[in-house]
């Protein structure tokens, strides 16, 4: 070999290891870089919501003394001092103390509550919080990245993360409700969790997080918070929930475009009929379970909140129409719709 080559192959030696010790560089600046932006997302997110979140302290009368009963979560989203919780947190408290995250702990007011879809509504009379911003479920998607905070097994202000697994279920819960609009997560949830918010990364509430649905192990559910927000607009005007029965449990789902476009239907998704309750309105209909719900009551029904919505009209308890995708054949039949007499039954114990 002659000098210049030699030359030539140090100076190539050379530039191949600056090369590799450039990318291995570049390599670890990429990742913290996206790392600690990733980390920043989840912390301003929190910072967002974390002083409307609240720890509840329920007490009930046992041997004639006045005892703890249990804890959970709640969080603000009313700068009146409405608290979103669980109804299986407060369900039989004869008193409830909100712990606020700079340590105050004021009693609260029950202004409603509603098993059908595990909600409460609390009220307190205080200053020194901030209100959570309520967002919109209607455009999360499946896959997209969620927060939960709470105060599980009694640890306050808990920050778990994941991802939406799935939407618009209808869950049996352990006392045999079931509840509509739930979203199915991987963030963790433990007891105590329940009430407590689940957030995007803007810090907007998208949920009521849950812990009371049988075999949920390893996943999580939550309240959809459009759900929750015509829950509470009821609760706090009325004090009590009105809710027609059809006796289904349903799962939102995407329609064969091919279905949309032979019935020139509008809509984007349809209701699948997961299970039909026995003597109840769905049942002494022509509805099938397997259907698939694309109308009801001469409008396009695209979302669990959607119906949840018609089924809180009064004026709802009368014959109505309801169309189905059967296979591939577009289906109408007539339903009637009766008032939830379980809820209201429910409602009128606390």
């Amino acid at each position: 070999m002659q000098e210049g080559e030699v030359s030539h192959f140090g100076q190539a030696s050379r530039h191949f290891y600056l090369f590799t010790t450039l990318e291995g560089f570049l390599k670890r600046w990429y990742k913290f870089t996206i790392m600690d932006t990733f980390s920043q997302m989840i912390i301003d997110a929190v910072n967002k919501v974390k002083n409307a979140v609240v720890k509840i302290d329920v007490y009930k009368t046992t041997q004639g003394k006045l005892r703890p009963a249990g804890s959970g979560s709640g969080f603000i989203f009313s700068s009146d001092g409405f608290i979103f919780t669980n109804h299986h947190v407060v369900h039989g408290a004869e008193k409830i103390m909100v712990s606020l995250l700079n340590e105050n702990e004021i009693e609260a007011t029950l202004v409603g509550k509603d098993p059908d879809t595990d909600l409460a509504i609390l009220k307190i009379y205080a200053d020194g919080y901030s209100v959570a911003h309520l967002g919109d479920a209607q455009h999360l998607q499946i896959g997209q990245f969620i927060i939960a905070i709470g105060n599980p097994l009694g640890y306050q202000h808990t920050v778990t993360t994941g991802v939406v697994s799935a939407l618009g279920r209808t869950m049996r819960t352990q006392s045999g409700m079931t509840v509509d609009n739930v979203i199915q997560s991987d963030a963790a949830l433990n007891p105590g969790n329940s009430g407590g918010p689940m957030i995007n990364t803007d810090g907007e509430v998208i949920g009521v997080n849950t812990a009371i649905i049988s075999g949920a192990q390893g996943i999580s559910f939550s309240v959809d918070v459009n759900t929750a927000k015509e829950v509470a607009s009821q609760l706090i005007k009325n004090g009590k929930i009105f809710k027609a029965y059809l006796g289904l449990m349903l799962q939102e789902v995407n329609i064969n475009p091919k279905i949309l476009r032979h019935y020139h239907l509008p809509n984007q998704k349809g209701l699948f009929i997961v299970n039909i309750e026995p003597n109840s309105p769905a049942a002494l209909s022509q509805v099938k379970e397997g259907d698939i719900i694309v109308s009801f009551n001469d409008k396009p029904v695209n979302t669990l909140s959607g119906l949840f919505k018609d089924l809180t009209r009064k004026d709802i308890l009368t014959m109505v129409n309801i169309s189905v995708i059967r296979h591939t054949e577009l289906l109408n039949f007539g339903i009637f719709p009766v008032e939830n007499r379980r809820g209201a039954e429910a409602q009128s114990r606390r």
